[in-house]
């Protein structure tokens, strides 16, 4: 079964073929990045209208690179929720239009559990039950995946998700945006036990994240004792330690919360999915804590970590095997 995926849940317009599930015959991916990096995050408004400029030529090149027309095409599977509204209605309403016009299944994809569906795409796919952590701009979840259409929550970020810990933190270092990729690469020159920032601890049990109070932490190293973000900033000499300990004390808190996941799951398999796991410190930590555990990790190649539509594609084949199609009344939901 061919299935061509549709991602524009925030600001990358992307198109994919993927074949049983398995195979990409291609993914076509636009990002928005310098269109947004002036702001210093994503403007709603603005990716819309770019979602508008760029979705068709996706769409084309993704048809192309896959050797197809849209008759070639078994089902379509789109991503409509969680993410930016109208960003979402924009993916969901050219899906529904194919469909319409090819008479074709149409599949809504939950853009959470395509991240994890990730994995599944690489050479060696993890098998359930595992642990799946998703950590993104606008999401850190913990889940117990029992099957790759069955997700169970087992714990998420009570403030800030761990992508925008990172965009916020870059903003008060002046790394610019994106936030995780300038940080990590700030941190490479810095020692990241030169200072000691919290590691939130949310109680017995709990297996939810908090990172609200580690941003101010970094606040009130940078611009002083009570602080706010309306605070002139100040030269910051200790800039890449600063970087190197922030990236540490979440890195192990990701790393700890989500073991702790394991063991009270007794699973023997993990994967982590979402763009904030094209971490290469994150990335490095799970897999020798996972090694010195005899845990299997998962870790899809970068390109599968941050938004695309391959991932989406790929889910949306599961999910028509067991049944699970949509019609054309299907919503969008924006929150998750």
């Amino acid at each position: 079964m061919r299935v061509l995926g549709i991602e524009t849940s925030c600001d990358e317009t992307a198109a994919a073929v993927v074949l049983d599930g398995r195979d990409i015959l291609s993914n076509v991916v636009v990002s928005q990045e310098r269109l947004h990096s002036i702001y210093g995050g994503v403007v709603p408004e603005l990716a819309c209208r770019a979602h508008v400029e760029s979705l068709l030529p996706v769409l084309d090149r993704a048809l192309s690179d896959a050797g197809l027309g849209l008759d070639g095409i078994d089902a379509v599977a789109v991503t409509y929720t969680p993410g930016l509204v109208g960003a979402l209605l924009l993916g969901v309403a050219a899906a529904k239009a194919i469909c319409l016009a090819r008479g074709k299944p149409l599949v809504g994809v939950d853009h959470l559990q395509a991240h994890i569906y990730a994995a599944y795409l690489t050479p060696t796919p993890p098998v359930p039950p595992h642990v799946s952590l998703v950590v993104s701009g606008g999401h850190t979840n913990l889940y117990l995946t029992r099957d790759v259409a069955d997700h169970e929550l087992l714990g998420s970020t009570l403030d800030d998700a761990v992508g925008e810990a990172f965009d916020k933190v870059a903003s008060l270092l002046g790394l610019g945006y994106p936030g995780g990729p300038r940080v990590e690469a700030a941190a490479r020159d810095g020692n990241p036990k030169a200072l000691r920032f919290p590691r939130t601890q949310l109680g017995p049990g709990s297996l939810d994240f908090s990172f609200s109070g580690l941003k101010t932490a970094v606040l009130y190293h940078c611009r002083g004792q009570n602080a706010s973000l309306k605070t002139p900033p100040r030269p910051i000499p200790d800039l890449p330690d600063v970087a190197a300990s922030f990236q540490a004390a979440v890195v192990d808190v990701l790393v700890a919360r989500t073991f702790e996941a394991v063991e009270a799951r007794g699973a023997r398999a993990l994967v982590c999915g979402g763009g904030v796991a094209c971490n290469g410190p994150l990335r490095e930590r799970l897999a020798a804590e996972g090694a010195a555990r005899g845990i299997a990790v998962h870790l899809p190649p970068k390109k599968l970590c941050t938004d695309n539509a391959a991932m989406v594609a790929g889910l949306g084949y599961q999910l028509a095997l067991r049944g699970r199609t949509a019609d054309l009344a299907l919503e969008v939901v924006p929150t998750s």
